[in-house]
């Protein structure tokens, strides 16, 4: 069985790992550089690689791939693989062949990397054997291969949901639909929630599912599928039928047992995140963690880097790095908690992005605006019209010298860009990393 792995970062090298242990013929190829971490774990483990280029006599050959979720059906490699029939897995895909271990999945379009890190606290600190996977955490392929646990928690995007078939959830949460990454799934808002719907896939009577029941599209959508699992849907405050909401001073939840705490003790702020911890409170519920502790990690759990993450006080001025806002909606989140006035920074690479949402609180909440991104033309076209001054800036640097010049003392400068990073930066992280550098080093100067 020759198995050939597309894209040599974490998930990929995962599942080139798992491949060999389990007998597979194995080739890796990425069309970019590898970085030299992923280089020395295929060359331990004797793994043939590539970079920079595909060699096709040595792709089309493959009984099956495993393909990065960054690489779309579009392109030249993958559009042959699927016109000549080969099978096209995710890594998570992939590695579940090889495990019979609880599986506790989350997706959605916001928030979903703040409760899977809430539900592995919580996990992790009932003692239960957890590895965290998916988008954040390590691959969950390399941890089956060499360090097993008898649950996972794990973040999945709907890339990763595309090329999954056979994988069953056995606790799914989904969060919520909003548009996003619209620009791969051919501006169809209908494509992009069918591919968040297969979380749902291959569930069984004895699973959970685990959703906000007043989102646009998640209740209309369950019409469509006759799936057997346990349905906890939650709401923002008390229905008939509500798995859990917030009542009053209380956080309670009805399914799959009775649990309440008061709200001051919640350590998330903000009504997104109310949502985000009632969807982790039930999961956790759900795999049967006692509910002392369930409520002691909803207490102490310490939030998500790069989300509404304090980035200091500086002459008076407040930072904030919400550079996991790549999406309006994530960004209305964070508009939503603010305080205080706002200089809010946006842009990047747009996916696609509507911008209505989030007016009525740019017009309410904002002093300022920044632009930074190498193209800003969709931003100018869509806030220059409210009259609040405007910067337009292609740097960390440049942006963050307008930032605090615009800005007043008691005021708010929010990161929160609503788009993609890779116009200016490496990734999502490297832009919080710059902001919170900038933030570190910036010496304002006395008056």
């Amino acid at each position: 069985m020759r198995l050939v792995v597309l894209g040599a970062a974490e998930s990929g090298v995962g599942a080139a790992i798992l491949a060999q242990k389990e007998g597979y013929d194995v080739f890796v190829s990425d069309m970019g550089s590898i970085k030299p971490h992923y280089k020395d774990m295929l060359d331990a483990h004797h793994i043939e690689w590539e970079e920079g280029h595909h060699t096709e006599t040595k792709i089309l050959n493959a009984d099956e791939i495993v393909k990065s979720p960054g690489i779309p059906e579009t392109a030249p490699m993958v559009a042959k693989l699927i016109a000549q029939g080969t099978p096209i897995l995710s890594e998570i895909e992939f590695a579940g062949k090889f495990t019979q271990s609880r599986m506790i999945c989350i997706t959605g379009s916001n928030g979903k990397t703040t409760t899977t890190s809430l539900i592995y606290h919580i996990l992790k600190k009932a003692g239960v054997d957890v590895g965290l996977a998916g988008n954040i955490g390590h691959s969950l392929a390399l941890q089956v291969a060499e360090a097993p646990h008898d649950t996972y928690v794990i973040e999945l995007s709907s890339f990763q949901l595309d090329n999954m078939y056979k994988f069953r959830a056995n606790i799914a949460v989904l969060l919520n639909i909003t548009p996003d990454h619209l620009d791969r799934y051919g501006f169809c808002m209908q494509n992009y929630v069918d591919a968040k719907m297969r979380i749902l896939q291959n569930q069984t009577a004895d699973d959970t599912f685990v959703y906000w029941k007043e989102d646009e599209h998640v209740p209309h959508e369950l019409t469509k599928y006759n799936d057997p699992s346990q349905k906890c849907g939650f709401t923002d405050e008390p229905q008939a039928g509500s798995a859990g909401y917030a009542e009053g001073d209380k956080f309670v939840v009805n399914a799959p047992i009775h649990f309440e705490m008061p709200l001051s003790e919640l350590s998330l702020p903000g009504k997104h995140n109310l949502r985000n911890s009632l969807a982790g409170a039930i999961a956790c519920l759900s795999a049967g963690i006692d509910p002392a502790l369930v409520r002691e990690g909803l207490s102490d759990f310490p939030g998500v880097e790069h989300r509404l993450e304090k980035a200091g006080t500086v002459a008076g001025i407040h930072f904030v790095n919400d550079s996991k806002a790549t999406n309006v909606d994530a960004c209305y989140c964070a508009l939503e908690s603010m305080k205080t006035p706002v200089v809010l920074v946006l842009g990047g690479k747009d996916k696609g992005n509507d911008y209505a949402q989030i007016m009525p609180f740019v017009k309410e909440k904002c002093r300022a605006i920044v632009y930074m991104g190498v193209d800003n033309k969709k931003l100018h076209d869509n806030f220059d019209s409210l009259g609040l001054p405007i910067a337009d800036t292609h740097s960390m640097k440049e942006c963050m010298e307008h930032a605090v010049a615009l800005a007043h003392e008691g005021d708010t400068i929010l990161l929160s860009p609503c788009c993609a990073s890779f116009d200016l930066f490496k990734n999502m992280e490297d832009r919080g990393e710059q902001f919170k550098a900038w933030v570190k080093q910036w010496q304002p100067k006395v008056q």
